[in-house]
């Protein structure tokens, strides 16, 4: 995760590619002039240099595929053999003749040994080049066994077994110490299990092309300030121009003003509590009323932080009748259980894992395809919320959070992050940039916050997120750049961009 309590000076890439994408990549590049055994030597030099600098030599057994994972694996084995590593290569079976991965391994003239147990348990390091993200049957047992005794493991491309579209693990694969990966993150990254598995994550420029993407298409995006662009204030603003947002409160009412405080934070001009009973904690600044929701004047209801399921039930449908844009959550949506066609109308739904299920269904093993068909079949952004938050519309763009520390898992995180997508929503902005700028605010306000935070310490920690992003907001880029030579570049947490070739 990007949760370092310093945010870095660069971030990786938006664009996330599927294995099929990927491959499409390979092949454009490829297309355009760029020879395919000139990638593997980069990818290869990739996973030395990633060592070199991370450890002091040691022993090294290489386990090579018979694929293009394979083939950078005999790359890096000779290129730290010539640095002075004692370097051993086991092959689960030989390349294609002819392929560029045959070429690599034919210039590779040290030491053999068997793929087994035994020689992955005598080494230092062990280099998982078996596999690469585009398996699609359960890892070989012999192969599964062979990694399982590997004392550390660093992963070309993404540990064997690991599924790069889902992030899922196809059988029992072993974690790496840190993963090598190529021009551009996967989704199985950053989706768990596979984050997990990655350990620390090095996303090296091998020489690709950037316009091949234009005919690739991203699968989905890493969320980042590059994909939004928060309104800024104007000499001319006053309240009613920074967007007013109202809050339904109900039986738990400490949660609609989590709800409430964080709109105000996020930048709202006007942020009212309507309840029916009165609220002697609310914070200076906040206003209370009783009146009918036809008269409540807001741009955005959020509807459901502590609201209880009856009375969202009983309320909801008038909510979303009521042409405001609609923040759904919690109670909102547990109130909806197996109708998501009553949620028609909403702009942005939050749900948990286990209020999606209620609503749209068992998840299953896809987190991106089911935050997708959700989005589509409610018409509404679905903020499909955990450690791997997914951000779906209903066009089919979705987008993956990686800013969020373990510590937000506590009670009143997430009415916290309903408030602040309700007051970007009153701010104008449009609801997938909305979702994805709340969340990304919402991890980073976590971090910022501490291991130790209450829902409470977000409130507070807003403001400086805010600060941190306003720099990173700019367009992705576009046009092909030269690259960096020799420099690794730190992202904070455990991912790096290394955009030497």
């Amino acid at each position: 995760m990007l949760d370092a309590r310093t945010l870095p000076r660069h971030l990786p890439p938006p664009e996330l590619l599927d294995p099929a994408a990927m491959a499409r990549a390979d092949r454009a590049a490829i297309a355009a002039g760029v020879a395919g055994l000139a990638l593997m030597e980069a990818a290869g030099r990739a996973v030395a240099r990633a060592m070199r600098r991370r450890l002091p030599p040691g022993r090294v057994l290489v386990l090579a595929g018979p694929g293009n994972n394979g083939g950078d694996g005999y790359v890096a084995a000779r290129l730290l053999q010539q640095a002075g590593w004692p370097v051993r290569l086991a092959a689960l079976a030989p390349p294609r003749a002819g392929s560029d991965a045959a070429l690599a391994a034919a210039r590779w003239s040290g030491p053999m040994a068997p793929f087994a147990p035994e020689a992955a348990a005598s080494a230092d390091w062990v280099i998982d080049a078996v596999f690469g993200a585009g398996l699609s049957r359960p890892l070989p047992e012999p192969v599964a066994a062979t990694l399982a005794s590997a004392r550390r493991i660093v992963a070309v491309d993404v540990p064997s077994g690991l599924d790069g579209a889902t992030g899922a693990a196809r059988g029992a694969v072993s974690p790496a110490a840190f993963t090598v990966t190529f021009f551009r993150l996967k989704p199985g990254h950053l989706l768990l299990p596979g984050r997990a598995l990655c350990g620390e994550i090095v996303l090296a420029d091998i020489g690709l092309p950037v316009s091949v993407l234009g005919g690739v298409g991203a699968s989905a995006l890493l969320n980042q300030p590059a994909l939004w662009r928060l309104r800024r204030a104007a000499a001319a603003d006053h309240k009613y121009r920074r967007g007013t947002v109202a809050v339904i409160a109900g039986e738990m009412a400490g949660a609609a003003l989590l709800a409430a405080e964080a709109a105000r934070r996020i930048g709202a001009g006007l942020v009212a509590v309507q309840s029916l009973v009165p609220l002697s904690q609310a914070a200076p600044g906040l206003i209370i009323r009783d009146v009918p929701l036809a008269e409540l004047r807001a741009d955005v209801i959020v509807c459901g932080p502590g609201l209880g399921v009856a009375t969202a039930r009983a309320r909801l449908p008038a909510v979303l009748r009521a042409g405001r844009h609609v923040v759904a959550d919690a109670d909102a949506l547990t109130a909806c259980g197996g109708r998501p066609e009553a949620l028609r109308g909403a702009a942005v739904l939050t749900p948990h894992e286990g209020e999606f299920a209620r609503v749209f269904g068992p998840i299953g093993a896809n987190r991106l395809t089911a935050a997708r068909a959700a989005a589509c079949l409610s018409g509404a952004v679905v903020v499909l919320k955990g450690a791997d938050t997914i951000i779906a519309a209903p066009d089919g763009r979705a987008a993956i959070n990686a800013s969020a520390p373990p510590a937000l898992a506590t009670a009143g995180s997430g009415d916290v992050l309903a408030g602040m997508i309700g007051g970007l929503l009153a701010q104008g902005l449009a609801a997938f940039e909305a979702a994805l700028a709340a969340v990304w605010l919402h991890g980073r306000a976590g971090a910022l916050a501490g291991p130790a935070l209450i829902a409470e310490d977000l409130l507070a920690a807003i403001a400086p997120a805010l600060a941190e992003a306003a720099p990173l907001e700019r367009p992705p880029a576009v046009t092909d750049a030269p690259a960096v030579i020799d420099a690794d570049v730190s992202l904070g947490g455990d991912m790096h961009y290394d955009k030497s070739v």
